[in-house]
């Protein structure tokens, strides 16, 4: 246990003392703002095309101006959004290390290489889900200060669960990011790798096949196609943590075996 706790706080420490949470988090809060931004132009279309918000030959299809459009907005973006900002958070966590040339020295330290893992994956779920509650609350403030119709606490309670399952979904499949990333010795191959499973995350959903591709999983489940009981069977969710126990255990393995002094 106490390797661990070492282990988590020199990650902790890392992350401190790099830019990339800020960046992460000033890049993921863009959703909420943007979402207020369509909720501006759907109260008053006509107004926003004065102003020069929107093109006269724009063609509005995001809904109406009200709270569970918004929400959609924010359980899709974490879905999406989310697949590509948390795989960046993984691959930073899991890459630098090759990247700095910094591996050697981190597994020369007195700390077993399953603590140094570990410690990482709980920084990983940390500091992504984190990043999930803060454009949910940032969402809520932009929502009240725009003024639109529709809000309920039934509502606020439906959207809780359709952003966080979203995001925890998203989170579970982020260890095979890690092993690409471990095994790659870098970022690159994490980010062909993200870049490969939303494509075929589309592809699948496209087919009819998302609910058995663990990858188009989350996005079904944030409401993006139509409702998550007519998408998604208990067969998805076993797919998911299938996956995840797979990309976990690689993940270990690999660390635990691999040369690193190459």
């Amino acid at each position: 246990m106490n390797n661990f706790i070492a282990a988590f706080w020199a990650e902790v420490l890392k992350a401190r003392r790099s830019k990339v949470p800020f960046f992460t988090a000033l890049g993921f809060s863009i959703v909420p703002l943007v979402g207020g931004l369509f909720m501006i132009i759907l109260k008053d279309p006509e107004a926003a095309k004065s102003m020069g918000l929107i093109s006269a030959k724009a063609q509005l299809t995001a809904g109406t101006a009200e709270w569970s459009t918004l929400f959609n907005m924010l359980a899709q973006a974490t879905a999406v959004g989310g697949a590509i900002i948390f795989a960046i958070v993984t691959a930073w966590v899991f890459g630098r290390e090759f990247s700095d040339r910094t591996a050697k020295e981190l597994l020369a330290l007195p700390t077993s290489r399953e603590a140094i893992v570990a410690a990482k994956f709980v920084l990983i779920a940390l500091w992504t889900f984190a990043l999930t509650v803060l454009i949910l609350i940032l969402g809520l403030i932009v929502g009240n200060n725009v003024d639109i119709p529709g809000w309920s606490m039934g509502l606020l309670q439906t959207s809780i669960v359709d952003i966080l399952g979203s995001a925890v979904l998203t989170i579970t499949l982020l260890p095979f990011v890690a092993l690409i990333a471990s095994a790659g010795r870098g970022y690159m191959p994490a980010f062909g790798w993200m870049i490969f499973t939303v494509v075929l995350a589309q592809i699948a959903v496209i087919t009819g096949w998302g609910d058995w591709f663990p990858w188009s999983v989350p996005a079904l489940f944030s409401g993006a196609v139509g409702p998550r009981a007519e998408m998604l069977g208990t067969h998805s969710y076993v797919i998911v943590l299938l996956a995840s126990l797979i990309g976990l255990s690689a993940t270990f393995i690999w660390w635990r075996k691999a040369d690193h002094t190459k």
